[in-house]
């Protein structure tokens, strides 16, 4: 046994000999083989699975060296910390909250555990180069800092850019192919933040996400990457978007200009690389192998997606058997598509993931946890196919030849502005109504790439604020309600009350509820610090499918952009001549709207005081001016932005490649960035209509859903139109149960499979009682299929529940066990009393096959 160690010694020189002379062939250097990997995390449940997924891809790729987690942790946040085992760790005195300017600022951990790793850890005296990564990323091949082209005095990073004016990307072709402009976020390395900041702005280089550089040039930089940063937070004068490309003009990126700004002030110029670094969901280029994926932003395979921060309180490490929600299998996407390049780049999201998930799986083990019980999926991940998929892989010639080709691409990028920040807003009511869509919407929100921030504007009565507990579903901007008019009263007359369709009442309200979009909108540009330059307005029963940004739209100030609604046509007569001024400059427009803040301004109190003024207009309701099929007044609010418009000449740019219904045949080749499910719409024998969940609780009941749409297999591929229309639809109602999945988990509800009563079990006996010819609410959606030209949001009470019909199916049921118990005794006491009596037994046997009280009950309970 004494020979065990020496055995071992010799064989770990071997393999680090043969390893290390590889790597001084591949560049011709002497390779000094001593490599440690950082990465700085907190005390949080969000930071330890991003931890198992990083500690399982290390150990996969065969990173050579240590690693250290560099744990910023309070005393307090340490006392209740279970995570100290996941890594080798490095504790770092927290300062998130600064300890002199009180300054609230968790990113200042980074630079603030390099230091202090530098000055405490014996392993850092023992070391030549330094990876630095961040946690949420999955190595997949070694990554030695000379092959890479590291060198004294120029370390190797990656390129940070933004996309769609909000998130950090390395350039190439997102999935989508949606063109978008690469330009780099850290605009302030190239105006007056520089010069304010550092002796040497011309020296200040675009760069993060990985850095590889030599121990020395570490031990220069980083004194001076905390100061920077620091500094930088601590000047708020210049946290404007305009200097700093930070969309949120909040100094959240002070920590990047620290380490731009305190490399260039000791004068380190980066090797800058964008093909080392990949985010899930682009395509990588041509030839090149990425050894790193940073799953920063949302992406998606098929109809699965992953975003980070729908995970942000999840304590999954200690979850035993929970792993996130499994992807499609590789034989899956090969059938899913045809295009090499996008399979690439969809094989590449499944590894994140599933290296992801094996970590888990591999951690829970390490926790005590029982073994998991065997499913395809978990068989799959301790395949040899997996193992197979996951193997290290190496740098290809093309990733560090194309580094003088970043340069180039660099430099032509500067001269951009950067895009102006932008906020989205949406209009609901204190409704549950309005809470689903609104889940629904925050949802498409994080996972579309929508820059900026979004707030809902939400009306309330003071009555419903007393009673209301959906506060925590949105950002929101409380607004009084004006869905009754204060000075008029306006309410819809009772003479209208009759109006129905089918059998469904649609105009019975007491109040004209649309009002309170103008009225939001104008009381939130009064009572906010809004510092957006572009705002998209939104309605609540909207899912965003992409980003909406002026800059690829082409709004301008003086020139908002806006999706057609084609049935105002009081555009084109007396009506519009009778409210505006300007009725050549009425545009047939609505839905998604984008404006600059300073038009916004200026237009917001016509656009409610020409909603009231064409409300009040009841004399112009008829069909053949507005356009309204009820005649009710009810698109007042939409002819009040129109008109509102026209009196400030402000002319849209219409596109109608921005939302699309579900349940119409999209444009061929049109990605729309919005569904409006405004509308009843139908995939073969299932349906949706918004309007048939208006009295239903989805929000605070746990795992209340939708019923499932269709499977996408099952569509008939014989119309290639008809067949993209489907497609659409079910991706939209798709999206809504999964933002009430993800809610339903936030709120802690209990595991499904152990309600006595569950959602889906409602929706099989709604199901069943469509065979006796009714429809229970909530779980079935009416057949109505009259056609509407609206999609405004409302306050009304719609179809209520039968709740006689089930108490008459208690008593059937209690009835049928008193007969049946009745029955038994009469049997027993004739057995009793007749024994012998053989011939008698097989006759009342017979009476009982044919008895008719049973058998109509037993049919009409099983119908029920």
């Amino acid at each position: 046994m004494a020979k065990l160690p020496v055995v071992v010694v010799v064989m770990a020189a071997l393999v680090l000999g043969l390893s290390t002379s590889g790597w001084g062939a591949g560049t011709g250097q002497e390779a000094p083989w001593r490599i440690h990997t950082l990465f700085s995390v907190e005390c949080q449940n969000y930071f330890d699975w991003q931890t198992v997924g990083l500690m399982n891809s290390y150990k996969k790729a065969q990173q050579p060296g240590p690693i250290t987690r560099l744990l910023s942790c309070t005393d307090e946040e340490k006392k209740n910390y279970k995570g100290m085992n996941l890594a080798p760790t490095l504790e770092v005195p927290s300062m998130s909250r600064h300890p002199k300017t009180g300054d609230w600022y968790p990113a200042i951990n980074k630079p603030a555990g390099v230091v202090h790793w530098l000055k405490h850890s014996k392993e850092a005296e023992n070391v030549d180069w330094v990876v630095i990564l961040d946690a949420d990323m999955i190595i997949r091949g070694p990554i030695i800092p000379w092959e890479l082209g590291a060198e004294k005095g120029k370390p190797v990073a990656a390129l940070y850019g933004i996309l769609s004016g909000g998130h950090p990307f390395v350039l190439g072709e997102a999935v989508l192919e949606e063109e978008h402009d690469h330009l780099e976020y850290l605009v302030g390395c190239d105006n007056m933040l520089a010069q304010l900041h550092t002796k040497h702005p011309e020296l200040c280089d675009k760069v993060g996400g990985l850095l590889a550089m030599h121990i020395d040039d570490l031990r220069a930089l980083a004194p001076l990457w905390l100061s920077k940063t620091e500094e930088v937070r601590e000047d708020r004068a210049h946290w404007a978007t305009n200097f700093t490309g930070d969309i949120y003009g909040k100094g959240w990126i002070s920590e990047m200009y620290g380490y731009s700004f305190g490399a260039a002030e000791v004068g380190l110029r980066h090797k800058i690389n964008d093909n080392l670094m990949l985010y899930p969901g682009y395509i990588p280029r041509d030839g090149i192998e990425p050894i790193l994926l940073h799953y920063g932003l949302p992406f998606t395979v098929g109809n699965w997606s992953f975003s980070k921060l729908d995970h942000h309180e999840d304590g999954i490490v200690y979850d035993c058997g929970r792993l996130f929600p499994e992807p499609p299998y590789p034989r899956e996407v090969k059938l899913m598509e045809a295009d090499p390049g996008k399979r690439r780049a969809l094989f590449l999201s499944l590894e994140c993931i599933n290296t992801l998930n094996e970590g888990l799986l591999l951690q829970h083990a390490a926790n005590g946890c029982s073994k998991p019980k065997w499913s395809k999926y978990l068989s799959f991940l301790k395949s040899k196919t997996f193992a197979d998929l996951t193997r290290p892989k190496f740098l290809s010639p093309g990733s560090i030849q194309a580094e003088e080709a970043v340069t180039q691409q660099q430099v032509s990028y500067e001269s951009r502005r950067p895009n102006p920040k932008i906020h989205t807003i949406f209009s609901t009511e204190c409704t549950t109504y309005f809470d689903w869509q609104t889940v629904g919407l925050i949802h498409s929100f994080h996972q579309s790439g929508q820059p900026g921030n979004i707030t809902r504007l939400l009306s309330c009565t003071d009555e419903d604020l007393k009673l209301y507990s959906g506060h925590d579903l949105a950002p929101t901007h409380y607004v009084p309600s004006m869905s009754q008019h204060p000075l008029t009263g306006d309410w819809i007359p009772k003479s209208l009350d009759s109006v129905t369709s089918g059998s469904r009442n649609v105009l019975g309200w007491a109040k004209y509820p649309a009002i309170n979009k103008p009225a939001a909108v104008l009381h939130w540009l009064n009572h906010a610090e809004i510092d957006a330059e572009f705002i998209v307005i939104l309605d609540a029963d909207m899912i965003l499918r992409g980003p909406i940004t002026p800059w690829e739209f082409k709004a301008e100030r003086g020139r908002p952009v806006s999706t057609p609604y084609g049935y105002l046509i009081g555009c084109d007569n007396e009506l519009a001549q009778l409210h505006t001024r300007h009725p050549e400059a009425c545009d047939k427009v609505g839905g998604v709207i984008i404006m600059h803040i300073d038009d916004l301004r200026k237009f917001a109190l016509f656009w409610l005081h020409k909603t009231e003024e064409v409300r009040a207009d009841k004399a112009h309701y008829a069909r053949n001016i507005t356009g309204d099929i009820y005649e009710s007044g009810w698109i007042s609010e939409m002819y009040g932005y129109s008109f509102g418009a026209a009196e400030l000449n402000l002319r849209h740019g219409i596109n109608s490649e921005i939302l699309i219904y579900p349940g119409y045949i999209p444009e061929p080749g049109v990605k729309y960035r919005v569904f409006q499910y405004g509308l009843e719409f139908v995939v073969g024998n299932w349906s949706f209509d918004k309007a048939n969940w208006r009295d239903t609780d989805l929000i605070n009941k746990c795992w209340a859903k939708f019923p499932d749409p269709p499977d996408p297999s099952t569509l008939d591929t014989s119309n290639d139109d008809i067949q993209q229309r489907d497609l659409l639809s079910i991706e939209c109602a798709k999206k809504l149960n999964e933002a009430l999945y993800l809610h339903h988990k936030r709120r802690n509800c209990p595991d499904p499979n152990s309600l006595s009563t569950s959602a889906w079990d409602a929706s099989k006996e709604a199901t069943m009682s469509r065979k006796f010819g009714r429809f229970e609410e909530p779980y079935v959606a009416k057949n109505d299929h009259r056609p509407m030209n609206i999609s405004k949001q409302s306050s009304v009470s719609g179809v209520t529940t039968d709740k006689t019909f089930s108490s008459f199916r208690f008593w059937l049921i209690g009835l049928w066990a008193f007969s049946v118990f009745g029955f038994l005794a009469v049997m027993l006491v004739l057995f009793l009393g007749r024994r012998g009596r053989g011939r008698k037994t097989k006759n009342y046997k017979s009476k009982r096959m044919s008895y008719p009280g049973i058998l109509d009950m037993n049919g009409h309970d099983r119908d029920m």
